[in-house]
């Protein structure tokens, strides 16, 4: 699954978002995890140096060839063990209940179907497991913002940025899928640049319940 194009854009890009802030969401975003992680859509990697040492081990899952070499070069140099594979969101390479903690960042506007993405983060999770999101998302309030996120999203955007969506209600997608949502921050992205309709954003923390 390539898009070498959007690939080596977004290497620069996420660069140029952790300079602008998103560096800091990262590290709060894996602050205090422990056990076995699966990070769906590892991307390029830039999110290995913030896991905390209890974390034993990360599975670091990405299904573009360009970002998944780059994200095999970041794992050599990171605080702890991670092993980056080939895999797809909706079809995880994992066992039930295998992990203590699921990590998402920058992934879910992308994925093909969000329903199916959090079934399968559900079903790789233990009960009790959390799943730790960092996302862009449907504006808050509905609006102008709301109106051009579904222009934009019905037109050009998907085209343009690797398949990504702006419009998404990902919250209540995650509540949706069997988890419950223990802690949401809202937040603008970049705090002091010009509005987009990827700058709404959400970053928290969701807890598996029982199958």
């Amino acid at each position: 699954m390539g898009h070498p194009i959007f690939a080596r854009f977004y290497e620069k890009l996420s660069v140029q978002m952790d300079r602008a802030g998103v560096t800091e969401h990262r590290r709060v975003l894996v602050a205090g995890l422990s056990g076995r992680v699966v990070e769906i859509g590892a991307g390029n990697g830039r999110m290995f140096t913030h896991y905390p040492p209890a974390v034993t081990e990360v599975l670091a899952v990405e299904p573009e060839p360009r970002l998944r070499a780059a994200a095999e070069t970041a794992a050599r140099t990171a605080p702890v063990p991670i092993r980056v594979v080939d895999g797809l969101a909706d079809a995880l390479p994992a066992g039930d209940g295998e992990f203590d903690a699921a990590v998402t960042a920058l992934v879910l506007c992308t994925v093909p179907d969000q329903r199916t993405a959090l079934a399968e983060i559900h079903r790789v999770l233990r009960p009790g497991g959390r799943l730790r999101f960092l996302e862009h998302v449907l504006a808050e309030q509905p609006g102008t913002l709301r109106r051009v996120q579904r222009v934009v999203d019905a037109t050009v955007w998907p085209w343009l940025a690797g398949g990504c969506h702006t419009g998404r209600d990902t919250a209540t997608a995650i509540t949706a899928a069997g988890f419950t949502v223990d802690e949401l921050h809202r937040f603008r992205f970049p705090p002091d640049g010009p509005t987009s309709p990827a700058s709404p954003f959400i970053r928290g923390c969701a807890v598996r319940g029982a199958p």
